[in-house]
């Protein structure tokens, strides 16, 4: 069971300001940081970033519950354990994306390592079925709380550095999940370690992981509730003031209520423009069904190639192969030049029709070498879509309302999620075995192609009605451009004959 980590806010743009000559005097004294300081703090969360990923036993963890350790049944990991992650990352992620911000992240990554002490504890030592769902309740909170991680590198640099730190703190948990992969798959196909040493060594990283925790800074400023006062933000906090009723006692709390609900009421304006919409529907619809597979996957491999040798399961191997084609999918769509506004939805059709495919061949084959490479091309066209529509969705909106429209189309992917667990997955639903489920999946995803392909047959009949007009009238005028020519060139020569 491996849920790659996909950072949202690090690839949300800086904001609409631009960087000028004197900028530095300018800035907040939260940002005028010396630099050898916050070079050193950046370094110190990239460290953090990618020793926290390394968890060489997580790729295991399914074979690990299904083989001689746990020995639960199929049908106890599929339909009554499992549903709890996706309840638990429902229960918490409003809670905890409100708490990250409120109390300056720290809190919340302590929390973070914690719940993954908790996780390797609970693997190690229980023995129960309700031992394995507390255990996918705190994977659930790791999960939630991962918008800790990606949002804590915009307290530690200017606005001007925002995209490029971004980028190394995502660069270094994508090495890190590498890195965890491949050190997982070299331990058990070359050095024979069985998943029970495995988790001893995941427990003693992710333990490591928690002393480095206690050591990162705790940031002066967020971006909600521990908004720094510029002085380019006057007016801005004296209309805040406004709408909090004045700067009477309880003015913090309503400056507070009142951002959330002024920025709750922009993101509702702006879901009008037909690109903001088109990517959210996508990011909420596509992601809801991207992660189920993730969920289960690995069961259907464990069905579809059930060994009792351990040096012969590679799904360390295939984790990295996926995170590595992810990465770099996610970096050639940066070199994607169209239309987007006329070929958004033919695009997302497309990949959305192909991963259909692809999920029927994991279901059907019997070849796990086929469904291993059906797996690592479904996440990779789907690494390929995220960072265009996170630029589609965040290029006119300042990093406060990308934070926030990701948060509401992540609140409602795991929505959907959730219903679709409690009515495919969960024993209290149809309770379905793995096979059933990637039918069910299969079919979500072939309607999404359907209604995408609609929609983008739908925006060419209307770009080309709005077209044919406007040739019409460019050939009419070119039609009487030359009779207009002569005539002004005439009449010169005819005053002159006059005269």
């Amino acid at each position: 069971m491996t849920v790659p980590r996909i950072t949202l806010l690090s690839r949300c743009r800086a904001g609409r300001a631009m960087p000028n000559k004197d900028g530095d005097a300018k800035k907040p004294v939260s940002e005028t940081v010396p630099d050898q300081r916050w070079k050193l703090q950046v370094f110190y969360l990239c460290f953090y970033g990618f020793m926290t990923q390394i968890r060489p036993g997580e790729s295991f963890i399914t074979p690990y519950l299904l083989g001689a350790d746990k020995n639960f049944t199929q049908a106890e990991v599929t339909n009554v354990i499992m549903p709890v992650l996706t309840y638990s990352y429902m229960a918490v992620l409003v809670p905890i994306f409100l708490l990250t911000d409120y109390l300056r992240y720290k809190p919340v990554l302590v929390l973070q390592s914690l719940s993954h002490v908790s996780i390797w504890l609970l693997l190690l030592l229980g023995t129960s079925v309700l031992a394995m769902q507390l255990m996918e309740f705190f994977y659930g909170v790791t999960m939630a709380a991962r918008i800790a991680y990606s949002s804590y590198i915009f307290s530690l640099v200017a606005p001007s550095r925002y995209q490029r730190m971004a980028s190394y703190s995502r660069s270094a948990v994508l090495l890190g999940v590498f890195t965890s992969s491949v050190l997982g798959q070299l331990c058990v196909t070359l050095g024979g370690v069985s998943f029970l040493t495995l988790n001893y060594v995941s427990l003693g990283f992710v333990s490591f992981g928690l002393v480095l925790t206690l050591f990162l800074e705790r940031p002066q400023r967020s971006l909600f509730f521990n908004r720094p006062k510029e002085a380019g933000d006057g007016a801005a906090s004296a209309e805040l003031d406004k709408m909090a009723g004045g700067d009477d006692g309880g003015g913090t709390r309503g400056w507070r209520e009142a951002t959330l609900c002024r920025m709750l009421r922009e993101v509702g304006a702006l879901a009008g423009q037909p690109q903001l919409r088109l990517w959210s529907l996508w990011w909420v619809f596509n992601s809801a069904g991207y992660y189920l597979m993730l969920y289960y996957v690995h069961i259907l491999w464990s069905e579809i190639y059930p060994t009792t040798d351990n040096r012969r399961v590679y799904n360390g191997g295939v984790d990295a192969a996926s995170t590595l084609l992810g990465a770099g999918a996610s970096f050639a769509a940066g070199y994607v030049k169209i239309r987007w506004t006329l070929w958004s939805e033919l695009v997302i059709g497309v990949v959305t029709a192909f991963q259909a495919g692809l999920l029927l061949l994991m279901n059907t084959t019997s070849n796990i070498w086929l469904c291993y490479t059906a797996y690592v091309l479904f996440r990779g066209s789907h690494q390929f879509l995220v960072p265009i529509a996170i630029f589609q969705i965040a290029t006119s909106l300042s990093k406060e309302l990308c934070a926030l429209v990701f948060g509401v189309n992540t609140f409602f992917a795991t929505v959907l999620k959730t219903i679709i667990t409690i009515v495919v997955a969960d024993k209290r639903g149809l309770g379905l075995s793995v096979h059933p489920q990637f039918y069910v999946y299969f079919g979500y995803f072939t309607l999404l192609a359907v209604v995408y392909l609609l929609a983008a047959v739908g925006t060419g009949i209307r770009h080309s009605r709005r077209k044919q007009p406007v040739e019409l009238a460019l050939a009419k005028e070119l039609c009487q451009l030359p009779a207009e020519v002569p005539a002004q060139e005439k009449s010169p020569e005819a005053g002159a004959v006059q005269a």
